[in-house]
């Protein structure tokens, strides 16, 4: 295994991490909100703090995990009956195209974060809540599903059988 494979690996664990603490955090935010409302109070921010952060990250952040242990959705059925070659053929495109998609999305998501960021976007509450850190994470996600797009690809090509 060299040391890309490796390196995205890591990357995928480390975001697969921080998206289970995100879990444990929304779970112990949302029960510390449920047991203050039983005393009529209230965790302020706990529908926007949830939404727009806990969420996201624990959403997309595991994507470039999925990708990598090829734990997505597939439509192979019929692949499946082809030989070994063509397998790899149609791998190595899917490999690619789906390298352009997170790409953009990667890209275009890193743009609109930049944009978040400089103008300090906040939402409509009760107090101020700012919400251009969670934008980051769609571009990270994106990026590391890149890398482990690329290694998949790197690592089937060098098996030269598809994954």
């Amino acid at each position: 295994m060299n040391g890309f494979v490796r390196f995205s690996m890591w990357v995928d664990r480390v975001l697969l991490a921080v998206a289970c603490i995100a879990l444990v955090a929304m779970t112990l935010h949302i029960t510390a909100d449920v047991i203050a409302r039983a005393f009529h109070q209230q965790v302020v921010g706990t529908l926007e703090t949830v939404s727009y952060y806990h969420m996201v990250v624990a959403v997309l952040l595991p994507l470039a995990f999925v990708e990598r242990n090829h734990e997505n959705i597939r439509v192979d059925v019929l692949v499946q009956l082809l030989p070994g070659p063509v397998q790899l053929g149609f791998y190595v495109l899917a490999c690619v195209i789906g390298f352009a998609f997170f790409g953009a999305l990667a890209w275009q998501s890193g743009l609109d974060a930049y944009k978040s960021t400089v103008r300090a976007e906040t939402i409509m509450s009760n107090f101020l809540f700012y919400i251009w850190p969670a934008r980051w994470a769609l571009p990270l996600a994106f990026g590391a599903t890149c890398l482990a797009t690329l290694a998949n690809l790197m690592k089937a090509v060098g098996e030269r059988r598809a994954l």
